[in-house]
């Protein structure tokens, strides 16, 4: 925001404020809220499946696309394949949880799990088309992320968390962490993401859910002892192929829409 003003954009503007409060607290407060909450509880491996249901409520809930969407097949075939993709990843860990017992904390994160997926794709959809489109993405994204730095207050106060803070038992580890999303999460990755909901169909957007998992794998090669299994294997293979289905349809609309030109 101190950017924002320094740059000269208009900050304080109704419209403004008031869509990019509401985006921002079902994507941000809701949506993410829900993931941050449950990963106490729930293995990641299910949570990122869970979340991955994201790029398909992005097709449900996009009325103004149904037409466009529903009739392409290689956009339906592609957001199935992809979540099939995602459980190919995260297999293991699925069984492993399907054969024990849960808690009653762990079923009602579940249940939650299926609510923040919504809460996202509603919000980015309500940013998609409620935003002014000559409005700053940067001001957008700003008001957004205090929205629901706000909306999240509450919830600190309700657990006490407060009570049992101390700055001097935070390791370091934890603050180059929160260095890392300020920079790479927020400023260039969710900024860029609003961005793209502003110039590209929300189904292509909304292919990140199936590549932020390959992502994770991948890097936990790289700095982990981890290893990569045939099945896990056989999920990226399956993601990359279901993200080049989704876009399949745009790929060839923009090609001819070229050669017509």
């Amino acid at each position: 925001m101190t950017w924002c003003k320094f740059t000269g954009k208009e900050i304080f503007n109704k419209q403004t404020i008031k869509h990019a409060a509401v985006s921002g607290i079902l994507m941000l407060g809701v949506g993410n809220g829900i993931v941050i909450w449950v990963e106490q509880f729930i293995p990641s491996g299910l949570v990122a499946i869970m979340v991955a249901s994201a790029a398909i409520w992005f097709v449900i809930l996009d009325k103004p696309k149904w037409k466009e969407n529903l009739s392409s097949t290689s956009t339906v075939t592609g957001l199935i394949v992809g979540f099939i993709g995602v459980i190919l990843l995260f297999g293991e860990q699925l069984l492993h949880i399907l054969s024990t017992n849960q808690s009653t904390t762990q079923i009602v994160g579940m249940i939650l799990l299926i609510l923040g997926p919504i809460a996202w794709a509603g919000g980015s959809l309500y940013s998609k088309y409620k935003s002014d489109p000559n409005s700053s993405v940067s001001v957008n994204t700003a008001w957004q992320m205090i929205a629901a730095g706000i909306a999240f207050i509450p919830g600190s106060l309700f657990s006490s968390e407060f009570k049992h803070f101390n700055w001097q038992h935070i390791p370091l580890d934890a603050w180059l962490s929160i260095i890392y999303l300020i920079i790479f999460g927020s400023i260039a990755a969710f900024s860029a993401y609003v961005w793209l909901l502003k110039v590209r169909p929300a189904t292509q957007v909304s292919t990140y859910a199936y590549v932020n998992p390959v992502v994770a794998v991948l890097l936990s090669l790289c700095f982990t002892s981890e290893k990569i299994t045939l099945i896990q294997l056989l999920g990226l293979v399956v993601i990359l192929g279901s993200v080049l289905l989704i876009n399949l349809a745009k790929y060839r609309k923009s090609k001819e829409v070229a050669l017509q030109a």
